[in-house]
């Protein structure tokens, strides 16, 4: 029914009714308002015909098209609704219309010009229908597209952060049960951090958003175990401006970057090193760095590494390509990664 009666239907049928009505009015002998009155029924009888022949029947046979079954619907609403105001107003007793040449002459008048323009307009109708149907469909393909691609997105994302160097649990474990096995005191503490390193690691897995401060969490759990395994090889410190903890940060980004140094640069280096992470605030962006004292590049012989290159994949997925990153040798030796991120704060 809203369909029927729909506000942009009336006010079309209205404007056309009023068009044709018009001129017509000026040579009409009898009264203005019964003329009007009659073209605009007149109007409404085809707008309904046309609405009534777009739902009804449901199924049509395949040799009748629905938009020729709506203008045909339009074309024969038009006399038999005139013919019906002329039979009905008819006063009891006086002869049918079509006995009255006068009456007739009005009939046809109001039946003739706007049977001829009136399938028209139907037509016209029907065209502005199915391109705005076009549009419509076009709008929600895109739509679709936009919310696959934004699974897609999701579903990578979640990917290439639970691909995030899995070997650390299974040789931190390895340690673990190493020091079990010959009675060492520090097998204890080593399983208390890396269940806080768990604790602090298995939400963000699922989680699309994260803070800084969140990742900096993971990271203090992460090195509190490593320190346990190499204690005499491991030093780190973080640097972090004040105000930086509820900025946005890929799930596990910084906690690949410090992994990454401990694995290519530390661990190789007979000496051990030293891991260094700071964050500061530049303007609308803040720079996130993690230097290391290890082995370095050439040393390594890795050049970004797997993790690296999953990490930058990851950034740029996450910030739709708003990001940077750079790497660079440090003197003596070490590497040093750097960061360059919008400053956009998590959405609460």
């Amino acid at each position: 029914m809203a369909l029927l009666f729909n506000r942009r239907r009336l006010r079309t049928t209205f404007i056309a009714t009023l068009i044709l009505a018009l001129p017509m009015s000026l040579a009409w002998q009898d009264s203005k308002t019964v003329f009007f009155l009659r073209a605009f029924v007149t109007g409404l009888a085809a707008m309904l015909a046309f609405g009534l022949a777009e739902q009804w029947p449901y199924r049509l046979p395949p040799w009748l098209a629905r938009w020729a079954l709506q203008v045909l619907a339009v074309a024969l609403a038009i006399p038999l609704c005139t013919a019906a105001l002329y039979v009905y107003g008819t006063e009891p007793g006086a002869p049918p219309f079509w006995r009255e040449g006068r009456r007739v002459g009005g009939f046809l008048a109001l039946t003739l010009l706007p049977l001829l323009v009136a399938p028209w307009i139907a037509l016209a109708a029907l065209v502005r229908q199915r391109e705005a149907w076009a549009r419509e469909q076009a709008l929600a393909f895109e739509l679709e597209r936009s919310e696959l691609a934004r699974q897609a997105l999701d579903a990578r994302m979640r990917l290439l952060t639970a691909q995030v160097q899995p070997h650390f649990l299974f040789n931190t474990l390895a340690n673990v049960h190493a020091l079990v096995e010959t009675g060492s005191p520090r097998a204890a503490p080593v399983l208390e951090n890396l269940i806080e390193y768990l604790r602090a690691a298995v939400p963000r897995l699922d989680e699309g958003e994260a803070s800084l401060g969140q990742e900096l969490e993971l990271v203090r759990a992460y090195l509190a175990v490593m320190q346990m395994r190499i204690p005499d090889r491991l030093g780190y410190a973080l640097q972090i401006e004040p105000g930086l903890a509820a900025l946005r940060c890929p799930p596990m980004c910084l906690l690949t970057l410090v992994e990454n140094a401990v694995r290519h640069g530390i661990d190789p280096s007979e000496e051990g090193g030293r891991i260094d992470i700071s964050a500061r605030r530049v303007g609308p962006r803040y720079l996130l760095r993690v230097q290391d004292s290890g082995v370095g590049l050439r040393a390594s012989g890795s050049g970004l590494g797997t993790g690296l290159k999953s990490l930058r994949e990851r950034l740029t997925l996450f910030f739709n390509g708003d990001v940077a990153m750079h790497l660079r040798a440090v003197e003596p030796h070490g590497v040093c990664v750097e960061l360059d991120l919008p400053a956009q704060e998590v959405a609460v």
